[in-house]
């Protein structure tokens, strides 16, 4: 029998709004489908939900699993929970935390999957995509948009150069507010630009999946898009994209202009499409918590007996190198 999930969040009103919390919810709502799920708030309560400190005080928590997921609050949380079962939810990386082997990872891009994978390289650790919702799908709509725009992690080069190069050449849409359903503006939409890399290098951790630039692809967009963290899991520059702040600003504005003219696209294949989807991302959660629960079952009888990685052990492995080629010569 599978144990109840927790997913622990900040809390779910506008203040903590973002992709973070968007992604984490979506995964609530798919873990459900196999097995009992709550949201617990942390930071603020709420009244529709449990607050951790609240669950804390109450017994017979060996039969609950707490799902953390929130980057800069990870190392607290995972200090608060160490007598309990807990799973980290891995979107981006980067945040410069250590975990121990206890405590599964679970990451939303092969990506985030390669860092943790050297990072924590004794801890169990599994890949989970995030999911692109039905409703982005190629409508074959009208598109009156010749290029689209979402102002938020946007570059400077992208803000300051580029979309004024453009606007006298074609019809270039700019959104900075929160919209509602994105899928209608990529189906009205030829192009979609997303230059993030230098959002994220302020921030000092990755872009741990990218939605957009996939969502767009799926609805039919020809996608211009940085390749950084997570974006390189699915972005195929030439095959299914086009890289952008290629060179210079001309020569990226003749690009997109020739873009959008083509009667060829550059798409997602529907097989790459599928990996994301509703169907595939629940029968790999059943597998994933499948085997996280035995390994809870059996954390309790054994001990763990591997070294972690840690700075004492990267100087003694140095230094035992050091050491066999002076004993060579």
């Amino acid at each position: 029998m599978m144990r109840k999930l927790y997913f622990l969040v900040p809390g779910t009103g506008n203040k903590f709004a973002c992709g973070g919390l968007f992604a984490e919810l979506k995964t609530f709502e798919l873990a459900k489908q196999v097995c009992p799920c709550e949201v617990v708030t942390y930071r603020q309560k709420e009244k529709d939900h449990l607050f951790l400190d609240d669950v804390l005080k109450k017994d017979n928590l060996g039969q609950i699993i707490f799902v953390i997921s929130w980057g800069f609050d990870v190392p607290k949380l995972a200090k608060k929970l160490k007598p309990y079962n807990v799973v980290y939810h891995a979107h981006s990386a980067g945040y410069g935390f250590k975990l121990p082997s206890s405590v599964p990872i679970i990451t939303v891009s092969r990506n985030t999957m390669g860092y943790w994978g050297q990072n924590s390289p004794n801890s169990l650790i599994y890949y989970l995509p995030n999911q692109i919702s039905d409703e982005f799908d190629n409508l074959n709509l009208e598109r009156d948009i010749d290029v689209l725009v979402q102002e938020r992690k946007s570059s400077d080069y992208l803000l300051q150069q580029l979309i004024s190069a453009l606007q006298d050449k074609c019809n270039v849409t700019v959104i900075n507010y929160f919209v509602d359903d994105l899928s209608k503006l990529f189906n009205r939409s030829k192009v979609y630009l997303y230059d993030s890399a230098e959002y994220w290098a302020q921030q000092r951790v990755s872009e741990g999946f990218g939605l957009q630039p996939m969502e767009a692809l799926a609805c039919g967009c020809q996608v211009f898009s940085s390749i950084n963290g997570g974006l390189s899991d699915y972005l195929d520059p030439g095959f299914n994209c086009y890289k952008i702040a290629g060179y210079s600003t001309e020569y990226d504005v003749k690009r997109i202009l020739k873009a959008i003219n083509l009667s060829k696209q550059l798409t997602l294949s529907p097989q790459i499409l599928a990996e994301y989807r509703r169907d595939n991302i629940i029968k790999r959660l059943e597998t994933i918590l499948e085997e996280i629960n035995f390994f809870f079952d059996c954390k309790s009888q054994i001990k763990g007996d591997i070294d972690d990685l840690t700075k004492i052990k990267m100087t003694q492995l140095f230094f035992r190198k050091v050491w066999k080629k002076l004993f060579k010569k």
